[in-house]
């Protein structure tokens, strides 16, 4: 198993599992058609009738020698309403994967009201966000009558290719920087004395990138960093038109995932416990995930349409301090374009993939070094812009959760979708005692915005 896969394995923690969850509305979608969907296209993907195993030194992909379509699905036939649903979504949260299976499994609810509830939870270390995503999209075509044409995907042995190409890389990096620093530059080769100066410039800009991301202050202590119960519940917003956020982000000069950013960190501020004085010097971070494919070297970067994890993380500040919508705004937008061409990312999943390789007693540090530079995961899920169909049935509403690791207890998810946006909240009992009230405060900054009101 690649070590930037395991490292979700040697991360989880009895209270926090790294377990992704996925929830699609799909109208008319039976449980008859769902299980051929299953039994045809999803298994395909030779990883999902692996388990993970530990030989030691290191993880391996194990193919099920019973693996049945049946062990990963369970029906529910409950005419769920929506308050119904959110809470059984929550129990689901809380359910725990067998060791001894591949770790996913579906839950499928066809006579909840609005449409059939499906829900996934997946294991992290078989894909993250944007793997899922990538196939959903093949698998989910935009018509009903259209089939998926490519799909699937062999598990072949990759560490041995993986290890010699990223030793190459960082063996090249390197050497540049060895011969950079011996070379004295000729004035009379402008080529030699320009490429030396690049790399110099390349290579100081990375020490410079990893001390800052080493010496981040921790996030203030607040109510979002309370020990862990280990038992999360979720809730989801209704759909709100992704036009409203156009709007303002073109009224404000911003992006709009500035605007739905400054929504979050509206929603956070009431909820650290702090006095306006004590808000005044708080520090609060947000990980967000970022993907790194297009970064990573040939040789590294997945094939296309191939379950991995290929995202690091930046830690946004969130100005909690901000006196009106207007301020946040414009402040995480000033942090946005910080992060915007930052090598954070790429040197945040080089250290999370380290984690598998490391021994138990050293793991700890490479975590606290992580999670107490974040009191919330935000997460921000691209969908398509049309709707797509499962087994011929419309996807009408799509949600996802992250993971958060370590002590963090609260996570974000928002998640765009033909035409709409939704916000989603999974948090630890000991976080937010009701985190559908989280969720209202998103959407309540919205309208604080220019054009940001509903018509």
């Amino acid at each position: 198993m690649l070590p930037s896969d395991s490292a979700w394995l040697a991360l989880e923690r009895p209270e926090n599992p790294m377990t992704i969850t996925i929830m699609l509305r799909v109208d008319g979608l039976t449980a008859g058609r769902f299980r051929e969907f299953l039994e045809v296209y999803w298994t395909a993907w030779e990883r999902f009738l692996c388990r993970p195993v530990w030989k030691a030194p290191a993880w391996y992909w194990q193919k099920d020698p019973t693996f049945s379509v049946s062990h990963h699905l369970d029906v529910v036939i409950d005419r769920f309403d929506q308050h119904q649903l959110q809470d059984w979504v929550s129990a689901r949260l809380n359910e725990p994967l067998p060791r001894y299976r591949p770790g996913w499994k579906f839950w499928l609810a066809p006579n909840a009201q609005g449409g059939a509830a499906l829900l996934l939870r997946l294991h992290h270390c078989y894909a993250d966000g944007l793997s899922l995503l990538g196939i959903f999209s093949t698998l989910c075509p935009p018509s009903p009558r259209q089939y998926p044409a490519i799909y699937g995907a062999a598990e072949l042995p990759q560490l041995e290719r993986w290890t010699t190409y990223a030793r190459q890389w960082l063996g090249n990096m390197a050497a540049q920087v060895s011969q950079v620093s011996a070379a004295t530059p000729d004035a009379g080769n402008d080529s030699g004395a320009g490429q030396a100066g690049r790399t110099l410039e390349a290579s100081a800009r990375m020490v410079h990138e990893l001390s800052e991301f080493l010496v981040e202050p921790a996030d203030t202590p607040s109510e979002l960093r309370r020990p862990l119960l280990g038992r999360r519940s979720c809730r989801w917003s209704e759909p709100v038109a992704l036009e409203r956020f156009r709007t303002v982000a073109s009224a404000t000069h911003t992006t709009i995932n500035d605007v739905l950013l400054a929504c979050v960190a509206a929603a956070v501020r009431p909820r650290l416990g702090m006095s306006p004085e004590q808000l005044d010097d708080a520090v609060m971070h947000a990980a967000v995930p970022v993907d790194i494919r297009s970064r990573m070297p040939e040789g590294i970067r997945p094939e296309e349409g191939e379950p991995g994890n290929c995202f690091g993380t930046v830690f946004v500040p969130m100005p909690v301090d901000g006196a009106s919508a207007l301020e946040r705004l414009f402040r995480i937008k000033h942090e946005t374009r910080k992060l915007k061409k930052s090598w954070q990312p790429g040197i945040a999943w080089g250290l999370t993939a380290s984690a598998a390789l490391l021994p138990e007693v050293g793991r700890k540090p490479l975590a606290d070094l992580f999670f107490r530079k974040a009191s919330a995961v935000v997460s921000n899920v691209p969908g398509t812009p049309e709707t797509r169909y499962l087994a011929g049935c419309a996807i009408t509403e799509q949600m996802f959760w992250v993971p958060q690791a370590g002590d963090i207890g609260l996570g974000v998810s928002i998640v765009s979708y033909a035409g709409q946006v939704q916000f989603g909240v999974v948090a630890d009992e000991a976080i937010l005692a009701n985190p559908h009230e989280f969720l209202d405060d998103c959407l309540s900054e919205l309208d604080q915005f220019p054009g940001g009101l509903s018509t």
